[in-house]
């Protein structure tokens, strides 16, 4: 029997591959069914580097959310992310239909002409989102949601989310060799921002952090609208390299020294102590001060902090963030990280969990780092993406491994933006936004 409530994300990340299986309960919740995990080397800050390590990486994830949920996936949402993405204010404006009233149709054409008005997309990059910002129905201004308006003229602004197309279709690629078809292609700040806000952050004006093991994306919403993003090359990644060159150790040992005795702020880092360390290679163990890692630590993450509230004044929004930041992401379980956020961006600081979820496996997912997929999930349901991506697994069915070809491949068709499948979910996609 097939399954239509089911929406599949999947987060190809830098250092992990992550998917996530779950359906909507009758409430509007996230009930999730499964999900899978699997570390991931074919990709540098968001940018694949080695087909063949992601397809395979992609399929370790998959198949174990498959074994989780008892669903073979078949349809993705796929998170794109790197600093070849940027994003374009555009203002539109088109006359209302003859009727008078603003319909779903007026605001298809209110985003096409958006687009169409961009003159600097050039045939290397397409467009991932069109996402509307703003409406102005006649003299009425600053509404999210124009559809039964009354009027003549609808104006107002989208936000346009480019990338450059050759990065795109290699994510394109990989998902498709691991013998999947993607739904759509989301831009991960939105997709962050989706799983981890509130919507009184969001209408107050709040700043999203999601520090990942390649990247950190920030993303700003104000009056319920994302109106900047970017991604900054300086991540969880560093930190650890600093660890590894800062005590003279194997990047696996950097990591776990990192996760059992890091800490993002030496304010807060305790009694000092010597801290066991492998050796490389037969070499003897040695000691080092747990300060010392403090320190390391503490240097690379106040740099991605300061870079952070760089990119923020840059935006012209500092001002406007009232409800303060949200950091999420793997990068973000530090201790002292919120403290260390605080003090260097000046705002209020919360962690950012997966919000919407309840039953299932609710728990395995209660954690920063699956922010990304589970609001890939939320995005595929926002916008209707949930109809079949799977279906039951017979018993003791496997999913048959698909050949990986080293070749470019055909071109794939480009994504569609938001705004597409308008219809019947037009209603719902306002009030999500």
């Amino acid at each position: 029997m097939l399954k239509s409530n089911i929406a599949v994300g999947l987060d190809i990340g830098t250092t992990k591959v992550c998917v996530v299986v779950a359906e909507k309960d009758e409430l509007g919740k996230l009930n999730v069914l499964g999900k899978g995990r699997s570390n991931s080397d074919g990709l540098q800050r968001a940018t694949v580097v080695n087909i063949n390590k992601t397809v395979d990486a992609i399929k370790a994830a998959v198949a174990d959310a498959e074994r989780e949920s008892s669903i073979r996936i078949t349809g993705v949402n796929v998170g794109i992310s790197g600093a070849h993405v940027h994003c374009i204010h555009s203002n539109s404006e088109i006359s209302i239909n003859q009727t008078g009233i603003v319909n779903e149709s007026d605001v298809r054409r209110f985003l096409e002409k958006a687009k169409t008005n961009i003159r600097y997309l050039d045939i290397d990059h397409e467009i991932i989102h069109v996402i509307p910002q703003e409406f102005i129905v006649d003299d009425q201004e600053g509404l999210l949601d124009p559809i039964g308006m009354a009027g003549t003229t609808m104006r107002g602004s989208a936000y346009i989310v480019v990338g450059l197309r050759t990065k795109i279709r290699n994510i394109k690629q990989c998902v498709e060799k691991a013998g999947l078809e993607i739904s759509a292609v989301t831009f991960e700040p939105v997709a962050s921002g989706m799983a981890v806000m509130k919507e009184r952050e969001k209408k107050s004006g709040v700043v999203v952090i999601d520090i990942g093991g390649g990247t950190t994306e920030v993303a700003i919403y104000i009056d319920g609208a994302i109106r900047y993003s970017e991604v900054i090359k300086v991540a969880g990644n560093d930190v650890t390299h600093d660890l590894a060159h800062g005590v003279k150790a194997l990047y696996e040992v950097a990591e776990e020294l990192k996760i059992k005795h890091g800490c993002a702020y030496s304010r807060f880092s305790g009694e000092d102590e010597a801290i066991l360390i492998e050796g490389i290679e037969g070499r003897p163990q040695k000691t080092f001060p747990k300060s010392s890692v403090t320190m390391i630590i503490e240097a690379r993450m106040m740099e991605i902090f300061e870079l952070v509230r760089d990119s923020i004044k840059r935006s012209g929004y500092y001002e406007y963030i009232n409800a303060g930041a949200i950091i999420t992401g793997g990068g973000s379980l530090l201790p002292g990280t919120e403290e260390l956020a605080h003090d260097v961006l000046g705002l209020d600081i919360r962690i950012g969990y997966p919000e919407g979820v309840s039953g299932g496996i609710k728990g395995s997912v209660n954690n920063p780092m699956y922010a990304t997929v589970m609001g890939l999930v939320a995005h595929a349901f926002q916008n209707n993406l949930a109809e079949n991506p799977g279906v039951p697994l017979s018993a003791g069915e496997n999913k048959p491994d698909i050949p990986v070809e080293v070749s470019e491949g055909p071109a794939v068709p480009e994504s569609n933006p938001v705004g597409k499948k308008i219809g019947d979910r037009m209603k719902k996609f306002w009030d999500n936004l």
